[in-house]
């Protein structure tokens, strides 16, 4: 059954970051005569590892958007019918993805600056997330991003939205600096919380992330677009479980909701986007709902109906999890994590008791997703899409998968069990 919330299921992101977020922000009374702001290359970008990115490159996963002789502009500015059902006051938005940049040498700070046309009603955003050198990407940050440990790798991510055809965002040029300053405290290594669990539905809708929802669908939402995967990717994963520990799926991140778009509970107060006085781990919505915390509202002003902090696509919900209403789960954020994770390249994978397909099925792990690997043994023999192996991969849950299925590892060495 399709929830309440979803049909108002939020996508907007915010105005620009750092010093733009005030010039770009919409004007409290329409005001369309007035100019489109012009963005221009700061002069005291210097020092550091310096490159541009190439703006004419539109791609698998790149969503909404294409490339003129002005520059990088919304393919379609015109909010679809189906965003403005699904919430009054709809945008149209589009992402690029740049290619990752491999660095000269470690960084723990990026900076953009961006050459650009914004038009009142229009907002765009640069993020960046950066590669680590224990494996692993880091969350998406606004620039001037400053990361917890050093990364070798860069890759940019650009946000336009438009309330209507009138709304132009078009980006000329986007140069980047990388640089080492020193490091800021991340979120606890692999923390989990207990948050309620919503249904997504929406089939044949388009996710945050460009994907066209299909029955049955292996993937989950959360609240803020810094642990937002690019669409067939696993670079940020969540581990779902039953109160009980009885089942457990993994699963990429790939919408965002519900409820919010800028609430990542999960991490500390100090690097939280919004809601800092909140408890680390306690969602927005809950607090709400609950406690009457902002008024009972989210960020939209929108009465919240539940307290969800994840949502879940229907074969999460259904085969994963092998629920039949929404419940209260305990959810892993896998990328705060660390240590050796591998790549599932062909699922949903069962995630099993033991090292052989005898044992039962616990659980499912969707393709693409980054699981965290304790150790390995040797099981039953499995010819699987990769390789035909023995060995069989153990979870930090305790279950296991067959290595015939995990197309890479990164993050170190597996060592054996």
């Amino acid at each position: 059954m399709r929830h309440v919330h979803r049909h108002l299921r939020p996508v907007l992101l915010a105005s620009l970051i750092v010093a733009l977020t005030a010039a770009l922000m919409p004007a409290a009374r329409p005001a369309p005569a007035a100019p489109p702001l012009a963005i221009a290359f700061s002069a005291h970008t210097t020092g550091g590892e310096q490159w541009s990115i190439d703006l004419s490159v539109v791609d698998g996963d790149d969503v909404n958007v294409r490339q003129t002789s002005a520059g990088l502009r919304l393919r379609d500015a015109r909010p679809s019918a189906a965003r403005l059902a699904h919430r009054p006051g709809g945008v149209a938005e589009g992402i690029l993805h740049s290619a990752p940049r491999t660095l000269t040498g470690p960084a723990t700070r990026v900076r953009a600056d961006i050459a650009a046309r914004v038009a009142p009603g229009a907002t765009l955003e640069t993020h960046v997330r950066g590669w680590r050198m224990s494996g692993g990407w880091t969350e998406w940050r606004a620039t001037t991003a400053v990361f917890d440990q050093p990364v070798t790798r860069v890759q940019t991510r650009l946000v336009l939205t438009a309330r209507d055809s009138r709304g132009v965002v078009t980006v000329r040029a986007v140069r980047l600096t990388a640089d080492a300053v020193a490091a800021v405290t991340a979120a606890n290594p692999g923390r989990t919380y207990r948050v309620f669990a919503t249904r997504i539905g929406l089939v044949g809708e388009v996710t945050a992330n460009g994907r066209i929802i299909q029955p049955r669908d292996h993937f989950v939402a959360l609240p803020s677009r810094r642990g937002l995967a690019p669409n067939n990717t696993g670079d940020y994963t969540a581990r779902v479980c039953t109160t009980s520990g009885s089942r457990c799926t993994y699963a990429p991140v790939w919408d965002v909701g519900p409820w919010n778009t800028r609430d990542d509970y999960w991490n500390p107060s100090a690097v939280r986007e919004n809601w800092k006085n909140l408890p680390q781990g306690r969602p927005q919505a809950q607090a709400a709902y609950q406690d009457g915390y902002n008024g009972g509202r989210d960020q939209f002003g929108r009465v919240v109906l539940n307290p969800a902090g994840v949502d879940l696509a229907d074969g999460t919900f259904w085969d994963g999890l092998l629920l039949t209403t929404n419940a209260w789960v305990d959810v892993a954020y896998l990328w705060t994590g660390s240590g050796p994770h591998g790549v599932v390249g062909d699922g949903p994978l069962n995630i099993r008791t033991g090292a052989s397909t005898t044992y039962p099925s616990r659980g499912l792990a969707a393709r693409y997703a980054n699981v965290p690997i304790q150790c390995y043994v040797a099981g039953q023999t499995v010819a699987g899409p990769f390789r035909t192996t023995n060995r069989w991969d153990r979870l930090a849950t305790g279950q296991y998968v067959s290595n015939a299925y995990i197309s890479a590892v990164y993050g170190g060495a597996v060592p054996r069990c």
